[in-house]
């Protein structure tokens, strides 16, 4: 029989860590004989980098556990082996490596999502996925949708945290316009949130979720050891596996939640080349100029400089760009909200009219604000922008703080 489902949102206790390094949730798991899992058809939701200390995914451990009966698998955007690129998934196949089904839940919601975990025969979902730290990062919006689908079918949830790698000493950023919502902003947080996955699910589950299915998840959550909020990725001792094909690198995801906005204008984020999110360009501007715009605008910890460069990836595949490099000199200093707004501002103003992605609808779910794309087009620069969402932070910071862990 299926072992009692947790109460809502429980915690494991913190503990001392390893020597050098933070332990992550699924080590605790793993180093605890999988307790919470015994007795359960297990589901898990995972990708490439749902890896533990020796590079072990998940997913093999479970297998490998005669005491665990893993059930199913879920893959989320770019699938669960994280063979495609941004906006696809890999369609339901068997693994063969443990047998099981690997379900696509990628932008699943609702009863779709529900027949899904209906269907898989699980009695316990577990998600192990490395975040990033930016709102748009779709990761966190999968374990959104999955909470409201487990509180409305009773399935408990494990959540095993992992570091937030750009650190979570704070949140910045503009927060998210409830009419602005889509899977790359499902409820209203910070652009930077500064919190964990466990984090974020205790504040999913008592406040989005609660609101929105009139119940909470059965949710239990095992904590990292070591882990402090003022740490970025570099500091953990762990090693950075890419958790999606263009984050190769604890610094791309530093400056991801300025530079990922350009996604929403006809520049390039550099997608296709060694350096995504840290090159930035356009066939319609000169890179030198920009750079010398933004330099003379001033952002603490970086500095800019030209680059040429050729996208090998739709829509600029084989194009020719110019633009600039954003370089992150001190990255306690450097501010990825601040800097992509005066990266936008400078940008718009050389650009002209053409800067926009179609109608721009895209940069506003992004940006989570529509007076944002309102202001560049009247010259704002990032001062002006950044008092659209003064208060609405301060309101979210202090409904982050009741559900921080360390």
């Amino acid at each position: 029989m299926p072992a009692q489902a947790a109460t809502p949102q429980t915690v494991t206790p913190c503990q001392k860590p390893p020597a050098g390094r933070v332990k992550i949730g699924f080590e605790k798991l793993r180093d605890g004989g999988y307790a919470p899992l015994l007795g359960h058809k297990v589901g898990v939701i995972a990708n490439v980098a749902s890896v533990d200390n020796s590079l072990t995914s998940i997913v093999d451990c479970l297998h490998q556990a005669p005491s665990v009966q893993l059930q199913a698998i879920f893959g989320p955007e770019h699938g669960f082996r994280g063979s495609m690129r941004e906006g696809f998934s890999e369609p339901e196949t068997q693994d063969p490596d443990t047998g099981c089904t690997v379900y696509d839940i990628y932008t699943k919601i609702g009863d779709a999502l529900k027949n899904i975990l209906k269907k898989s025969g699980i009695t316990l979902l577990v998600f192990d996925i490395q975040d990033t730290g930016s709102r748009f990062y779709t990761y966190i919006w999968t374990l959104f949708d999955c909470m409201m689908a487990c509180a409305e079918l009773g399935l408990p949830l494990l959540v095993l945290d992992r570091p937030n790698p750009i650190s979570g000493l704070d949140a910045s950023g503009p927060v998210l316009d409830p009419r602005l919502a889509s899977f790359v902003g499902r409820a209203p947080i910070a652009l930077r949130h500064g919190m964990t996955v466990a984090e974020l699910a205790r504040l999913f589950n008592a406040v989005f979720v609660k609101k929105q299915t009139g119940q909470k998840a059965s949710l239990d959550i095992i904590p990292m050891d070591g882990w402090q909020r003022d740490m970025f990725f570099e500091d953990t001792g762990l090693t950075w596996c890419p958790p999606s094909p263009n984050m190769p690198t604890p610094l791309t995801a530093l400056v991801y939640p300025g530079t990922c906005l350009f996604e929403g204008t006809s520049f390039s984020v550099g997608r296709g080349t060694t350096m995504p999110f840290l090159y930035l360009g356009s066939a319609a501007v000169d890179g030198r100029t920009w750079a010398e715009a933004a330099t003379k605008a001033g952002c603490a910890g970086t500095a800019f400089r030209d680059v040429w460069f050729t996208s090998l990836v739709d829509p600029f595949k084989n194009t020719l760009l110019h633009g600039l490099h954003c370089v992150v000199t001190d990255r306690t200093s450097f501010d990825p909200i601040a800097t992509g707004m005066t990266l936008l501002s400078t940008g718009r103003h050389l650009a002209g009219s053409s800067f926009w992605r179609g109608t721009g609808k895209t940069f506003d779910q992004l940006s989570g604000n529509t007076q944002i794309r309102t202001l560049l087009d009247k010259g704002a620069e990032a001062p002006a922008l950044a008092a659209l969402w003064e208060k609405d932070l301060a309101s979210f910071r202090a409904l982050r703080q009741t559900f921080l862990l360390y």
